[in-house]
């Protein structure tokens, strides 16, 4: 399918690396865009509120010096995650400071974005919207969104349950916009097989948590790197939403990974979720994924490293189609 003509020569890869709650800030956003993928971050971690058009300006200004420095290079553009719910007290706010702004891509959650399409729209923007189902799906295609994220099974943070084929497959048969598709991707060879399957781009977090940028401790980063799947654990204790998490945080906090209690799909308000950053800050979120993950790196060299990743994976398909469509002729 066709990708917008926002990222036509601006990417590296088809890659937007999704907003990641405390992680994600000026720095690794600004890195992500110089190195060719779409570089986000939650509204909600530029605390206070006035500090959210200060970022936009920062980042707004370096990516603009670095496209001057050097027109030829592919420089991404940024997006900016707002939370779509009603315990949201800031997303009005939020959103008028985006359209100020002119924010090309906004990533929408949790509810279907009705207020927020026409006002990005009225400028130029994009929004594409997270979904972990067909039902959520349809809503935000109603909505008028301009792409959907699909958060499948062993993403980070706030992942879904559903199979990436079988979704992915499902919501082709009615939407043939752009898909963004997620779930422990981490390797190059991953992103060609989201587009093998039918998805436009990937949607990679976990990945830049052992970033160098990144805006987590030096245990987070640590952890992930030393982590597994078997690591992961998925509750929907720490916010009544059902999410990944890592296994050593959740002991470091004096739980039992396995023995967690139920909140019976009571959700956390993002008042509750504000009040409670500190606790927040000890729990780690990180997906299925981890496992492909050895060093802390910086940005630029986690990139490259997924585009040789990528031509190699193509080259591999090529090779093996080569084979194969040979034998079946002769």
């Amino acid at each position: 399918m066709p990708i917008p003509s926002l990222f036509d020569g601006r990417l590296t890869l088809p890659v937007v690396a999704s907003p990641m709650f405390i992680v994600s800030g000026p720095e690794l956003v600004i890195s992500q865009c110089k190195a060719g993928i779409v570089g986000s971050f939650p509204s909600l971690n530029a605390r206070p509120a006035d500090e959210l058009p200060r970022w936009l300006t920062r980042i707004e200004g370096e990516l603009a010096a670095a496209r001057r420095e050097d027109p030829e290079a592919r420089i991404a553009p940024y997006a900016v995650n707002l939370i779509v719910h009603p315990s949201n007290p800031r997303l009005e706010q939020d959103l008028a400071v985006c359209v100020e702004h002119r924010v090309p891509l906004v990533i929408t959650s949790l509810s279907p974005p009705e207020t927020v399409v026409p006002a990005v729209h009225s400028y130029g923007g994009l929004v594409f919207h997270d979904v972990i189902n067909v039902r959520h799906a349809r809503k935000a295609v109603a909505a008028g969104v301009d792409g959907l994220i699909l958060v499948c099974a062993g993403a980070g943070g706030h992942g879904g349950t559903l199979n990436p084929m079988a979704l992915v497959a499902e919501i082709r048969r009615f939407y043939e916009g752009p898909l963004l598709l997620s779930g422990a991707i981490s390797r190059g060879d991953q992103i060609l097989a989201a587009q093998a399957m039918g998805a436009d781009m990937a949607y990679i977090g976990t990945r830049f948590i052992a970033s160098s940028e990144a805006n987590a401790v030096s245990d987070y980063k640590a952890m992930v790197t030393d982590s597994t799947i078997a690591d992961i654990v998925y509750t929907d204790l720490f916010t009544g939403v059902n999410g990944n998490y890592l296994r050593g945080s959740i002991e470091a906090a004096g739980l039992d990974p396995d023995d967690l209690p139920d909140r019976g799909g009571r959700q956390v308000s993002v008042r509750e979720e504000g009040a409670k950053q500190s606790a927040w800050r000890d729990i780690w979120g990180a997906g299925q994924g981890v496992g492909s993950i050895d060093a802390v790196l910086p940005v630029a060299e986690i990139v490259d490293g997924l585009i040789r990743e990528y031509h190699q994976a193509l080259g591999r398909v090529e090779r093996q189609s080569a084979v194969f469509l040979k034998e079946t002729v002769v």
